[in-house]
């Protein structure tokens, strides 16, 4: 199973919609608050050259946004998974 790390913040729609969909899944994943946490969010900066959220990790394989193809791709998630 992939490792998924969502950086995130609180107010975020499409990090909350991100999330929903990996749970609706049944996909674990880690979420980061880099509202709170800014070693965290230099560190997301760092992967993806981004501020915005949500930044989505998968193996190393960086997301920018809700990008459901790509996730399903990187996590290889099919049909009802």
């Amino acid at each position: 199973m992939a490792n998924i790390t969502i950086y995130s913040t609180p107010t975020c729609g499409y990090c909350k919609m991100a999330k929903e969909y990996l749970t609706s899944k049944n996909i674990p994943f880690t979420d980061i608050d880099v509202s709170r946490d800014h070693a965290k969010a230099q560190e997301m900066y760092t992967k993806s050259g981004q501020l915005g959220v949500p930044v989505i990790d998968v193996d190393g394989k960086i997301i920018v946004g809700f990008d459901k193809r790509k996730l399903d791709e990187y996590a290889g998630i099919t049909g009802n998974a």
